[in-house]
């Protein structure tokens, strides 16, 4: 479902209860079409998510951990400058449209009251955010920038007059008893319907049109009943909200505003929209982030595996043809024993081959050549094979191992939140990867700390999410006596047990934590070794995240993320 009209009511509801009067303590945009503005009110902090996304776009709090960009972009310098210490005085939402009013109070640099407002408009790949001086009506910057050539009915730049979004003349569904439905050509075609009703009220979206008919449709005869099933839905989506995730037998989700008897499924409900939220799109969006973030990373790495495959498709050639080496030799002994029967401008000569019972055996000669020299060639090409079968095989283990760390960097990647990205992109700057910076334009990247996960009976289990980090995990913050958990033969996260003897519950957990933060995060049952520290071993000149040990044991579990949230939260015992 969408952020559609409906939710965006229950969601700004919400909103007042929880932010009104509040003032705005900081403002960050850690991605490119989203922000962050914590404003503070009830003696709570709360991060107010603004999103613009084409895909994601909404408006909620939300507890998502996020990474600061180091450079402010001119939106947030703009938001800083104007919007530092302003008081939120109102939220609105424009009838039931997708679009929210963020009204805020403050004072310029004269002391003279500033009356300001961010609009979040929620259309899909047309969706921004904006900043706008309420007093002359003027745009002031916004997160997306709109010329004239690609907007015809509006200019969004800043500067302009703020114009509102094409009206469409459509009712507002919460302010209409329901008369309008007598309108409504009714059949048994419910999807018919529920388009029928998208053209007559406003910001419904498709599952909330499809609901409201599925619920219409049984009394759509009878018209004070009617009426009354109109009025109740309405009374609880504004009065008693249940915002609801619903999970249908083929896997796809969907949120809504109450639950919705035409989405058949498992339905969980919470008293929060916000939560709800986090909670539908913490998958969703996060995965999302990281591929527009990681897409620089991403390129380079494919870049080099590319180049790595075609290296291995030439070694492996050359490999097949040192299986030649023998049969050079063969046909120069041959030559050497019966030199006397080739004479000078032969092109071949087929003589018996007393290494495989006399058998005759042809032989191309030059007729450039001697006699000799043409058994020396053959002599010199079974020497050079010979001579390449070590280099080659050589070559392709390093080659080999090469592949293998850009595919498990590719893997970390594909595991990895927002935040770890930072991590991954240093470590291909070290390796020669990326480019590194200009010294002076970059300070030395720090390596972000590893994930702690909780046990059943509250030991600390911490969960490195990059090679940076499983190194500094297992080679300097574990103690010797500590347990430490791989996925097998895999690229995986480095899982440290800080204890020497965990339970077998324990162990179980941090198996299942290794299994999920791996390649095989997907599959049914994952062998995971484990073994104490003091047996894990780096070779010298190793690759980051590369490292040896013995004297392992092997559990076998299936990754569950239902546990692994479930173990990011300490135990109360």
């Amino acid at each position: 479902m969408s952020f559609d009209g409906i939710f965006t009511h229950v969601m700004v509801q919400q909103l007042r209860q929880q932010l009104l009067n509040g003032r705005v303590m900081k403002i960050q945009q850690p991605y490119p079409n989203e922000l962050i503005m914590t404003i503070r009110s009830q003696r709570h902090n709360y991060p107010l998510l603004l999103s613009a996304h084409p895909q994601y776009a909404r408006v909620q709090i939300t507890d998502i951990p996020y990474a600061n960009p180091d450079v402010p972009t001119n939106f947030t310098m703009a938001l800083r400058k104007y919007l530092a210490a302003a008081t939120l005085r109102d939220i609105q939402q424009a009838d039931n449209d997708r679009v929210i009013h963020l009204l805020f109070s403050t004072r310029d640099e004269l002391g003279d009251q500033q009356d300001l407002a961010v609009i979040i408009e929620i259309m899909g790949r047309h969706s921004n955010i904006m900043l706008i001086n309420t007093n002359t009506n003027k745009i002031i910057d916004l997160i997306r920038h709109v010329p004239a050539d690609q907007n015809r009915y509006r200019l969004l730049m800043p500067g302009a007059n703020y114009v509102t979004p094409p009206d469409q003349h459509l009712l507002n569904p919460f302010n209409d008893d329901g008369q309008a439905l007598t309108t409504l050509t009714w059949d048994n075609d419910l999807t018919k319907l529920a388009k029928q009703l998208q053209h007559l009220y406003q910001g419904l979206g498709k599952d909330s049109a499809l609901e409201l008919v599925t619920r219409l449709s049984p009394v759509h005869d009878q018209s004070s009943q009617l009426q009354q099933v109109w009025r109740d839905f309405w009374h609880t989506v504004a009065q008693q909200p249940q915002p609801t995730i619903t999970i249908n037998d083929q896997g796809n989700t969907y949120f809504s505003p109450i639950p919705y008897i035409s989405l058949n499924g498992q339905q969980e409900t919470f008293t929060d929209a916000s939560v709800m939220l986090d909670h539908f799109y913490i998958d969703k969006a996060e995965r999302d982030r990281v591929k527009q973030q990681g897409a620089q990373l991403i390129h380079a790495i494919k870049t080099h595996l590319e180049k790595d495959y075609k290296k291995q498709t030439k070694l492996q050639h050359t490999l097949n043809e040192t299986q030649k080496a023998d049969d050079y030799r063969i046909r120069g002994e041959v030559l050497t024993t019966y030199l006397s029967q080739v004479k000078r401008g032969m092109t071949q000569i087929t003589l018996p081959n007393f290494y495989d019972n006399e058998q005759p055996l042809t032989i191309s000669l030059s007729n450039q050549l001697s006699p000799s020299k043409n058994a020396q060639r053959y002599f010199a090409k079974y020497q050079k094979l010979k001579n390449a079968i070590a280099y080659v095989n050589e070559q392709m283990r390093l080659n080999t191992a090469e592949i293998n760390y850009l595919e498990g960097i590719l893997t970390e990647i594909d595991l990895a939140d927002p935040k770890d990205l930072s991590d991954i992109k240093t470590e291909l700057e070290q390796e020669g990867y990326l480019r590194k910076p200009h010294k002076n334009k970059k300070k030395r990247q720090k390596i972000s700390k590893p994930d702690v996960f909780y046990a059943s009976d509250g030991t600390n289990i911490t969960v490195g999410k990059n090679n940076l980090q499983n190194d500094r995990l297992t080679l300097k913050t574990a103690r010797k006596d500590d347990i430490w958990l791989h996925a097998k033969n895999i690229p995986g996260s480095h899982v440290i047990i800080s204890a020497n003897k965990p339970s077998e519950k324990t162990l179980q957990e941090a198996a299942i934590l290794a299994a999920y933060f791996s390649k095989s995060r997907l599959s049914a049952t994952v062998p995971v070794d484990y073994v104490m520290v003091k047996r894990i071993h780096k070779p010298n000149g190793a690759k980051p995240g590369f490292v040896t040990y013995t004297g392992q044991h092997t559990l076998y579990v299936t990754p569950q993320k239902d546990i692994v949230e479930k173990l990011r939260h300490k135990p109360t015992i």
